[in-house]
């Protein structure tokens, strides 16, 4: 039985009952779901979470759904790798990947989904729906094909060819609009109130959708043999990834799991669309909403919904914030498939380049123990890196040609 009690405002505290319901109707702030944590803290225990199934339904006493009923893809438990090559060449003795590029439709968001679809369905909806920048929209279609439920998508029109092919092979209804992600947000937005019947996992399901996140947070406490990192470095897009990590070591600490973390944030921004990492930049906590034009598209969004909050986590945890260009989102993608062997999407290069920001700038300190996370496979945005990789040896099928090929490219190397 889930321990879930309510649905509270996070600005004035009102209470709501557990309902497919995002805002406030006093204050309009966004309400979040609220738990018996003295009843968790009862029945919860290492053993209990050890024993549980290998996906983020161990976790199930923290989460919104009855885990026996859950739609479960295998979504969660993703490896926390010791990451010794890439933290030689940042200079960084203890840093981790946490590569969520392993969940079943290759990104985090199979997390949030599992969670929005399975009490989406807890609650009698059919349909499942969501705005997109393309890894929601490959979950929700991959989830809503597992769970019997339609699925209805609606993504910017420019989108990366992988992440539309992505969705479609679930057989979802696919809808492009003209306009980047911003614009697909008020779309849907508006489309609650048509479509009461529909359920948006991150309009109207959002409370839910966004507890799938604080998993991450559960899982890196414990591969770290049930301790919180000094320090964690997430790509922000609308925010909630980077706030859950933290609700989600907080949460264990509340119920005796862990100790109470000192888990410092930071974020990772592209420069083409960085409104919390610009405020942060300019001491201000309260961001202006941008115009995207970055490769990262899967972290393009303007007016992020968490912006606020996140600013607020950087500034509690003394935390930092990564703001990089688009070669450098290239070269961080690069870095870390030469050096870890993980091809991650542009939102990993964020994270990689920015990681490497931050330690230049002495934001992270060398011996703190580091965790990072990767939130998407590369396959989806081959475009990004595609014209910066070198090209193949062509030759005959002769060992004097390939001798001669390989002679020549070992030279062109060496000269650069």
């Amino acid at each position: 039985m889930s321990f879930a009690t309510c649905l509270r405002c996070r600005e004035c505290g009102r209470e709501y009952a557990l309902g497919p319901f995002h805002v406030c109707e006093f204050c309009f702030g966004p309400v979040e779901v609220a738990y018996d944590y003295d009843a968790i803290k009862k029945v919860v225990s290492r053993e209990r979470i050890a024993a549980g199934p290998a996906s983020l339904f161990r976790y199930k006493d923290f989460l919104p759904v009855e885990a026996e009923t859950a739609v479960d893809i295998g979504a969660g438990y993703t490896p926390l790798i010791r990451a010794k090559n890439l933290g030689k060449a940042l200079g960084l003795n203890n840093l981790y990947l946490k590569n969520d590029t392993m969940n079943p439709s290759w990104s985090f968001k199979d997390r949030v989904v599992a969670i929005a679809s399975s009490r989406a369905r807890e609650m009698g909806f059919t349909k499942l729906a969501c705005a997109s920048t393309g890894n929601l929209a490959n979950s929700v279609s991959a989830h809503a094909a597992a769970a019997g439920m339609e699925a209805v998508v609606f993504i910017p029109d420019d989108l990366e060819s992988g992440k539309v092919i992505g969705s479609s092979i679930y057989g979802p209804t696919l809808v492009k609009v003209r306009g980047n992600y911003d614009a697909v947000n008020r779309l849907c937005a508006e489309l609650v109130s048509v479509h009461e019947e529909w359920a948006f996992v991150n309009v109207n399901i959002r409370p839910y959708y966004a507890e799938g996140s604080k998993t991450l947070g559960f899982e890196v406490a414990e591969q770290l043999g049930w301790r919180a990192p000094d320090h964690c470095v997430v790509p922000i897009a609308s925010g909630s990834l980077f706030v859950k990590i933290r609700k989600g070591l907080e949460e264990f600490a509340k119920v005796g799991l862990i100790d109470a973390p000192r888990t410092r944030m930071s974020g990772a921004q592209a420069t083409g669309c960085s409104p919390v990492a610009t405020a942060w930049e300019e001491g201000s906590m309260n961001f202006r909403p941008q115009k995207p034009k970055t490769i990262a598209k899967s972290l393009a969004i303007g007016n992020p919904a968490d912006g606020y909050y996140a600013l607020c986590q950087l500034r509690d945890t003394k935390g930092g914030c990564g703001n990089v260009s688009d070669p450098e989102i290239v070269a961080g993608m690069k870095l870390l498939a030469e050096t870890e062997g993980i091809f991650a999407e542009t939102a990993g290069g964020v994270t990689v380049a920015s990681l490497k920001q931050l330690a230049e700038r002495g934001t992270i300190d060398p011996d703190e123990s580091v965790v990072a996370f990767l939130t998407g496979a590369g396959f989806k945005t081959l475009e990004a890196v595609a014209e910066a990789l070198d090209p193949a040896l062509v030759i005959d099928p002769t060992v004097e040609s390939f001798t001669a090929a390989y002679a020549s490219y070992r030279s062109l190397e060496a000269a650069h």
